[in-house]
């Protein structure tokens, strides 16, 4: 028997095909709580300070996670350890101009201004 122009076993082949990679979509979402490694996503933080308004600015940033141990040993430093970490390629810094300021408002010092947050 054909269907639209195919045998039915081709036809049960696609239809198992298209079935294991739904399973394998759906089920990557679960994968990544158990995900171990370091990974490069976007993130979006808010720039701001007193007296001007906010800024989205996006960014690629360093996520993941890694496995760590720690054993107790005899001998000083009296214990063994392991860690990774998530850390960047490259860096650099960037300036944005914050919108709705109030005038006489100045440029951020980064020696003093708090320049990390997140949304």
């Amino acid at each position: 028997m054909c269907l639209f122009g195919h045998s039915v076993s081709v036809v049960k082949g696609v239809c198992l095909l298209l079935f294991l990679l739904l399973i394998a979509l759906s089920s990557s979402a679960l994968n990544l709580r158990r995900f171990t490694g370091c990974a490069v996503r976007e993130f979006t933080f808010m720039a701001k300070k007193p007296g001007c308004g906010g800024l989205h600015v996006t960014t690629d940033a360093c996520w993941g996670r890694c496995e760590t141990w720690e054993k107790p040993i005899v001998d000083p430093p009296y214990i063994e350890s392991f860690q990774r970490v998530c850390t960047y390629n490259e860096s650099r810094l960037v300036t944005v101009r914050l919108p709705h300021c109030l005038r006489g408002c100045g440029l951020c010092l980064t020696r003093t201004t708090e320049c990390e947050t997140a949304v």
